[in-house]
Protein backbone atom coordinates (compact mmCIF):
# COMPACT_ATOMS: atom_id res chain seq x y z
CA UNK A 1 0.00 0.00 0.00
CA UNK A 2 1.52 3.29 -0.80
CA UNK A 3 1.52 6.29 1.88
CA UNK A 4 0.70 9.60 1.08
CA UNK A 5 3.24 11.78 2.96
CA UNK A 6 2.07 14.70 4.65
CA UNK A 7 0.93 18.42 3.34
CA UNK A 8 3.82 20.31 2.84
CA UNK A 9 6.73 17.63 2.93
CA UNK A 10 8.36 16.62 -0.34
CA UNK A 11 8.21 13.17 -0.60
CA UNK A 12 12.05 12.23 -0.78
CA UNK A 13 13.58 14.48 1.50
CA UNK A 14 14.84 13.45 4.81
CA UNK A 15 13.27 16.50 7.01
CA UNK A 16 15.20 15.17 10.05
CA UNK A 17 18.20 15.93 8.30
CA UNK A 18 17.80 20.06 8.28
CA UNK A 19 17.20 22.29 5.40
CA UNK A 20 19.57 21.38 2.87
CA UNK A 21 17.97 18.11 1.59
CA UNK A 22 14.11 19.69 1.52
CA UNK A 23 15.98 22.92 -0.94
CA UNK A 24 17.79 20.07 -2.99
CA UNK A 25 14.12 17.91 -3.47
CA UNK A 26 12.18 21.47 -4.21
CA UNK A 27 15.37 22.11 -6.57
CA UNK A 28 14.92 18.90 -8.44
CA UNK A 29 11.33 19.33 -8.34
CA UNK A 30 11.34 22.27 -10.13
CA UNK A 31 14.37 21.08 -12.47
CA UNK A 32 16.91 23.75 -12.00
CA UNK A 33 20.53 22.70 -11.69
CA UNK A 34 22.40 23.97 -8.68
CA UNK A 35 23.87 26.61 -11.55
CA UNK A 36 21.03 28.03 -12.32
CA UNK A 37 19.47 28.56 -9.06
CA UNK A 38 22.58 30.27 -8.12
CA UNK A 39 22.35 32.57 -10.85
CA UNK A 40 18.87 33.18 -10.45
CA UNK A 41 19.90 33.63 -6.39
CA UNK A 42 22.73 35.46 -6.74
CA UNK A 43 24.92 32.94 -5.39
CA UNK A 44 27.43 30.26 -6.37
CA UNK A 45 26.75 26.82 -7.44
CA UNK A 46 29.34 25.25 -4.70
CA UNK A 47 27.37 27.00 -2.23
CA UNK A 48 24.28 26.11 -2.90
CA UNK A 49 26.05 22.44 -2.90
CA UNK A 50 27.11 23.03 0.60
CA UNK A 51 23.92 24.37 1.92
CA UNK A 52 22.18 20.68 0.32
CA UNK A 53 24.62 18.96 1.54
CA UNK A 54 24.58 20.47 5.41
CA UNK A 55 28.30 22.07 5.15
CA UNK A 56 26.88 25.19 4.97
CA UNK A 57 24.23 26.78 7.16
CA UNK A 58 21.98 29.28 5.30
CA UNK A 59 20.93 32.25 6.05
CA UNK A 60 17.28 32.93 6.87
CA UNK A 61 17.80 35.69 3.73
CA UNK A 62 18.91 32.76 1.73
CA UNK A 63 16.47 30.12 2.74
CA UNK A 64 13.77 33.08 1.87
CA UNK A 65 15.27 33.73 -1.13
CA UNK A 66 16.06 30.33 -2.70
CA UNK A 67 12.37 29.47 -1.46
CA UNK A 68 11.21 32.44 -3.79
CA UNK A 69 13.14 31.29 -7.08
CA UNK A 70 11.94 27.35 -6.58
CA UNK A 71 8.50 29.11 -6.41
CA UNK A 72 7.94 27.20 -3.35
CA UNK A 73 4.19 27.52 -1.89
CA UNK A 74 4.24 30.29 1.25
CA UNK A 75 2.73 27.24 3.59
CA UNK A 76 5.68 24.96 2.78
CA UNK A 77 8.06 27.93 3.80
CA UNK A 78 7.61 28.44 6.47
CA UNK A 79 8.75 24.59 7.22
CA UNK A 80 11.82 25.38 5.18
CA UNK A 81 12.60 28.37 8.12
CA UNK A 82 11.71 25.64 10.56
CA UNK A 83 14.43 23.09 9.24
CA UNK A 84 16.82 25.45 9.04
CA UNK A 85 16.46 26.84 12.75
CA UNK A 86 14.40 29.99 12.21
CA UNK A 87 11.09 30.75 13.18
CA UNK A 88 8.32 30.91 10.59
CA UNK A 89 7.66 34.28 8.82
CA UNK A 90 4.01 33.71 7.75
CA UNK A 91 1.28 33.22 10.11
CA UNK A 92 -1.92 31.08 9.13
CA UNK A 93 -4.48 33.03 9.75
CA UNK A 94 -8.48 32.02 10.14
CA UNK A 95 -10.54 33.25 7.42
CA UNK A 96 -12.82 34.25 10.21
CA UNK A 97 -10.46 35.76 11.77
CA UNK A 98 -11.31 40.03 12.66
CA UNK A 99 -7.97 40.71 11.46
CA UNK A 100 -8.85 39.70 7.81
CA UNK A 101 -12.44 41.38 8.00
CA UNK A 102 -11.56 43.74 4.99
CA UNK A 103 -10.15 41.02 2.88
CA UNK A 104 -13.47 39.01 3.47
CA UNK A 105 -15.60 41.90 2.97
CA UNK A 106 -13.55 43.31 -0.41
CA UNK A 107 -14.04 39.48 -1.74
CA UNK A 108 -17.68 39.18 -1.33
CA UNK A 109 -18.39 43.02 -2.90
CA UNK A 110 -16.08 41.55 -5.77
CA UNK A 111 -17.99 38.79 -6.44
CA UNK A 112 -21.36 40.24 -5.58
CA UNK A 113 -20.30 42.81 -8.04
CA UNK A 114 -19.87 39.83 -10.97
CA UNK A 115 -23.64 38.73 -10.97
CA UNK A 116 -25.60 37.96 -12.62
CA UNK A 117 -22.28 35.76 -13.83
CA UNK A 118 -20.74 33.06 -11.39
CA UNK A 119 -18.59 33.67 -9.06
CA UNK A 120 -17.19 32.04 -6.23
CA UNK A 121 -13.81 32.08 -3.64
CA UNK A 122 -11.78 28.84 -3.20
CA UNK A 123 -8.41 27.73 -0.91
CA UNK A 124 -5.86 25.46 -1.69
CA UNK A 125 -8.44 22.09 -1.17
CA UNK A 126 -10.95 23.61 -3.97
CA UNK A 127 -13.59 24.64 -0.49
CA UNK A 128 -15.78 27.29 -1.24
CA UNK A 129 -15.51 30.15 1.19
CA UNK A 130 -18.09 32.50 -0.81
CA UNK A 131 -20.06 32.01 -3.72
CA UNK A 132 -22.81 34.69 -5.60
CA UNK A 133 -26.43 34.41 -6.81
CA UNK A 134 -24.65 33.18 -10.97
CA UNK A 135 -22.87 30.06 -8.77
CA UNK A 136 -26.09 29.34 -6.71
CA UNK A 137 -28.30 29.43 -9.98
CA UNK A 138 -26.37 26.80 -11.00
CA UNK A 139 -26.29 25.15 -7.79
CA UNK A 140 -30.41 24.47 -7.93
CA UNK A 141 -31.47 21.07 -7.72
CA UNK A 142 -27.95 19.61 -5.97
CA UNK A 143 -28.49 17.13 -3.74
CA UNK A 144 -28.47 18.64 -0.34
CA UNK A 145 -25.81 15.60 0.86
CA UNK A 146 -23.51 17.67 -1.94
CA UNK A 147 -24.87 20.91 -0.18
CA UNK A 148 -23.40 20.32 3.02
CA UNK A 149 -20.74 22.09 4.09
CA UNK A 150 -17.73 22.62 3.79
CA UNK A 151 -18.69 22.58 -0.18
CA UNK A 152 -16.30 21.18 -2.56
CA UNK A 153 -15.85 22.85 -5.66
CA UNK A 154 -14.39 19.41 -7.67
CA UNK A 155 -17.00 17.27 -6.00
CA UNK A 156 -19.97 19.59 -6.73
CA UNK A 157 -18.44 19.80 -10.30
CA UNK A 158 -17.24 16.34 -11.32
CA UNK A 159 -19.59 13.86 -9.19
CA UNK A 160 -22.21 12.12 -10.60
CA UNK A 161 -25.35 13.78 -8.60
CA UNK A 162 -23.72 16.85 -8.84
CA UNK A 163 -23.24 19.35 -11.46
CA UNK A 164 -21.54 16.33 -13.90
CA UNK A 165 -25.15 15.37 -15.85
CA UNK A 166 -25.81 18.51 -16.78
CA UNK A 167 -21.94 19.58 -18.58
CA UNK A 168 -22.53 18.94 -21.80
CA UNK A 169 -19.13 18.77 -22.97
CA UNK A 170 -18.26 16.48 -19.13
CA UNK A 171 -14.88 14.51 -20.58
CA UNK A 172 -13.35 18.00 -21.77
CA UNK A 173 -14.02 19.78 -18.84
CA UNK A 174 -13.48 16.77 -16.49
CA UNK A 175 -9.62 16.46 -17.99
CA UNK A 176 -9.06 19.89 -17.74
CA UNK A 177 -10.03 19.93 -13.97
CA UNK A 178 -8.22 17.01 -13.51
CA UNK A 179 -5.12 18.19 -14.92
CA UNK A 180 -5.31 21.31 -12.93
CA UNK A 181 -5.37 19.73 -9.62
CA UNK A 182 -2.50 17.60 -11.05
CA UNK A 183 -0.44 20.56 -11.43
CA UNK A 184 -1.17 22.07 -7.61
CA UNK A 185 -0.23 18.78 -6.26
CA UNK A 186 2.89 18.99 -7.72
CA UNK A 187 3.48 22.38 -7.10
CA UNK A 188 2.45 21.54 -3.43
CA UNK A 189 3.23 18.26 -2.62
CA UNK A 190 -0.19 18.02 -0.79
CA UNK A 191 -1.19 14.90 0.71
CA UNK A 192 -4.63 16.14 0.92
CA UNK A 193 -5.04 17.66 -2.81
CA UNK A 194 -3.52 13.69 -3.48
CA UNK A 195 -6.41 12.22 -1.81
CA UNK A 196 -9.40 14.84 -3.21
CA UNK A 197 -7.72 13.86 -6.89
CA UNK A 198 -7.99 10.19 -6.49
CA UNK A 199 -11.53 10.58 -5.24
CA UNK A 200 -12.75 12.93 -7.92
CA UNK A 201 -10.90 11.13 -10.34
CA UNK A 202 -12.40 7.82 -9.45
CA UNK A 203 -15.99 8.75 -9.85
CA UNK A 204 -17.95 7.12 -12.69
CA UNK A 205 -18.60 9.70 -15.68
CA UNK A 206 -22.20 9.92 -16.52
CA UNK A 207 -23.55 9.99 -20.18
CA UNK A 208 -23.93 13.58 -21.10
CA UNK A 209 -26.95 14.87 -21.39
CA UNK A 210 -28.59 15.14 -24.69
CA UNK A 211 -31.12 16.57 -26.03
CA UNK A 212 -31.37 20.68 -24.93
CA UNK A 213 -31.15 23.56 -26.86
CA UNK A 214 -28.41 23.78 -28.94
CA UNK A 215 -27.23 27.13 -29.91
CA UNK A 216 -27.98 28.58 -33.89
CA UNK A 217 -24.71 28.03 -35.06
CA UNK A 218 -21.49 27.50 -33.78
CA UNK A 219 -19.51 29.63 -31.41
CA UNK A 220 -15.50 30.27 -32.30
CA UNK A 221 -14.83 30.10 -28.26
CA UNK A 222 -11.34 31.24 -27.43
CA UNK A 223 -10.86 29.24 -25.16
CA UNK A 224 -12.14 25.59 -23.25
CA UNK A 225 -16.05 26.50 -22.31
CA UNK A 226 -17.56 25.20 -19.63
CA UNK A 227 -20.84 24.32 -21.27
CA UNK A 228 -23.71 23.33 -18.68
CA UNK A 229 -27.41 22.90 -19.19
CA UNK A 230 -29.78 24.98 -17.20
CA UNK A 231 -33.88 25.10 -17.68
CA UNK A 232 -33.26 23.10 -20.78
CA UNK A 233 -30.47 25.82 -22.08
CA UNK A 234 -27.51 25.53 -22.26
CA UNK A 235 -24.74 28.16 -21.18
CA UNK A 236 -21.46 28.73 -22.30
CA UNK A 237 -18.44 30.16 -20.03
CA UNK A 238 -14.74 30.98 -19.80
CA UNK A 239 -13.23 30.32 -16.26
CA UNK A 240 -10.71 32.81 -14.61
CA UNK A 241 -9.06 32.25 -11.45
CA UNK A 242 -7.10 35.09 -9.68
CA UNK A 243 -4.83 34.83 -6.74
CA UNK A 244 -3.24 37.38 -4.73
CA UNK A 245 0.36 39.06 -5.53
CA UNK A 246 2.61 38.42 -2.55
CA UNK A 247 0.92 37.27 0.04
CA UNK A 248 2.20 37.46 3.51
CA UNK A 249 -0.23 34.63 5.26
CA UNK A 250 -0.64 31.55 4.23
CA UNK A 251 -4.60 31.53 4.48
CA UNK A 252 -4.30 34.57 2.16
CA UNK A 253 -2.04 32.58 -0.17
CA UNK A 254 -3.96 29.62 -1.04
CA UNK A 255 -7.06 31.79 -1.57
CA UNK A 256 -8.62 32.24 -5.35
CA UNK A 257 -11.39 34.21 -6.49
CA UNK A 258 -13.02 32.08 -9.85
CA UNK A 259 -15.07 34.15 -12.23
CA UNK A 260 -16.51 32.93 -15.64
CA UNK A 261 -17.52 35.03 -17.99
CA UNK A 262 -20.14 34.22 -20.66
CA UNK A 263 -18.75 32.31 -24.55
CA UNK A 264 -21.53 33.25 -26.13
CA UNK A 265 -24.55 35.98 -26.85
CA UNK A 266 -26.90 33.44 -26.18
CA UNK A 267 -25.34 33.12 -22.22
CA UNK A 268 -24.92 36.76 -21.83
CA UNK A 269 -28.67 37.61 -22.92
CA UNK A 270 -30.20 35.25 -20.67
CA UNK A 271 -28.22 35.98 -17.58
CA UNK A 272 -28.87 39.75 -18.00
CA UNK A 273 -32.78 38.58 -18.40
CA UNK A 274 -32.35 37.15 -14.92
CA UNK A 275 -31.75 40.97 -13.55
CA UNK A 276 -34.45 42.65 -11.66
Amino acid sequence: MTTVPPEGTPPAAPTDQGVGPLLRAWREQRRVSQLELALRADSSARHISFIETGRSRPSEEMVLRLAEHLDVPVRERNALLLAAGYAPRYPKTPLDDPALDALRAGMEQLIRGYEPYPALVVDAMYDVHAANRGILMLLDGIPEHLLTPPLNAMRLTLHPEGLAPRIRNLREWRGHLLAQMDRQIALRRSGRLRRLYDEVAAYPVPEESPGTTEPAAPVPYFALPLRIEHEGRVLSFISSISTFNTPMDVTVAELAIETFLPADPATVKYLQSLVP
